[in-house]
């Protein structure tokens, strides 16, 4: 499972994410239309684009009543079936993030689905502020032991040089 990554100490606020998002998914500039939206929080205002972070725990789809948000079992990301959405807007308030939208025309949920695994976003991101760890390879956490016998191995080479030639006291 993925999600976008977003460098915030220097997005520029250009919005040009809303907009390749919007003539993806919509065929047409409209941010209004797109999955990801540039808001400004703060003063001086600091541009901050949202998208879904693909929850673990998923709280819109523990809240939508038409089971209408399911996780893609080959990818891992978060989907909206059109066909059982409601409009109701339980998951646009149950979302941590305010990345789920009401669509301004068909009255259904929409939320970022990571383009199939390459983001249009992503891919027009000017100066590369977002990043998609779509498809990071999978590293797995070396274990206490493996890590405590990799400090012992230092250790011990550290020590070998730094005494290497010297004579032991008898």
């Amino acid at each position: 499972m993925g999600k976008i990554n977003v460098d915030f100490a220097q997005c520029t606020g250009c919005r040009m994410c809303e907009i390749w998002c919007s003539l993806k998914k919509e065929g047409v500039v409209n941010p209004k239309k797109s999955r990801i939206r540039v808001t400004l929080i703060g003063l001086p205002e600091i541009p901050v684009p949202v998208t879904c972070q693909q929850c673990n725990s998923a709280p819109c789809a523990r809240v939508c009543v038409s089971n209408a948000i399911e996780r893609n079992e080959t990818t891992g990301v978060l989907i909206v079936d059109k066909s059982l959405c409601t409009g109701c807007g339980d998951c646009v308030e149950a979302c941590p993030f305010g990345a789920i939208f009401i669509h301004p025309v068909e009255n259904i949920a929409v939320k970022c689905d990571l383009c199939g695994g390459e983001p249009e976003c992503v891919k027009h991101c000017v100066r590369g502020f977002l990043i998609c760890d779509c498809e990071a390879p999978k590293v797995e956490k070396p274990t206490i032991n493996s890590t405590s016998n990799q400090k012992r191995v230092k250790f011990a080479q550290k020590i070998s040089v730094k005494y290497k030639g010297e004579k032991k006291n008898p």
